[in-house]
């Protein structure tokens, strides 16, 4: 990846490219989210943040739970984000019938800094998507819907007939 953009792999670099695919898809990610954040950068926004601002934009209110559905990621890591978020004055508490669930929603802040960034975004995807090309994204979001499931589903199952759930402590292995 370069400052400007990101820089796919031409047939003679896929060596670099690891063997696992977890590993070579954390890379690619790596390197994606880095760009979409120097895109943002002027809207102050880093793209985890671009991402919930627009989930909430998009949904209204909303708790916890869907945004950790929505957004498969760990309850710790959202709880965080939200925090920052919140004291960044962009998202607020937002009442909710049943007390114990903790809702939010967007400020006039919030509103404003999504707008200013969605067409930085947009800028950040197209490059990505002229990289990849359209057709080969689409049939990598097929490929992969398959691979990723909601964590209410069962986080980490696999249609090799992995467990779901929490995955299991594993004994450390010499070497």
């Amino acid at each position: 990846m370069t400052r400007h953009g990101i820089r796919l792999p031409a047939r003679q670099d896929l060596g670099r490219l690891s063997p696992c695919v977890c590993n070579t898809l954390r890379m690619v990610t790596r390197a994606v989210s880095q760009l979409y954040d120097d895109v943002l950068r002027p809207s102050g926004l880093r793209v985890t943040q671009f991402s919930i601002l627009a989930t909430i934009g998009r949904i209204g209110e909303v708790n916890l739970k869907q945004l950790e559905d929505t957004l498969a990621i760990d309850q710790t890591t959202l709880t965080r984000s939200l925090n920052l978020l919140e004291r960044d004055g962009v998202i607020e508490l937002a009442s909710h019938p049943d007390a114990r669930i903790r809702a939010m929603k967007l400020t006039s802040k919030g509103r404003r800094g999504l707008e200013a960034a969605r067409p930085l975004w947009a800028r950040a995807q197209d490059k990505v998507l002229r990289e990849l090309g359209t057709k080969a994204w689409a049939d990598a979001q097929r490929r992969l819907a398959t691979c990723c499931m909601s964590p209410s589903r069962g986080r980490g199952r696999v249609e090799d007939g992995g467990g779901g759930g929490r995955p299991r402590r594993r004994s450390r292995v010499a070497g």
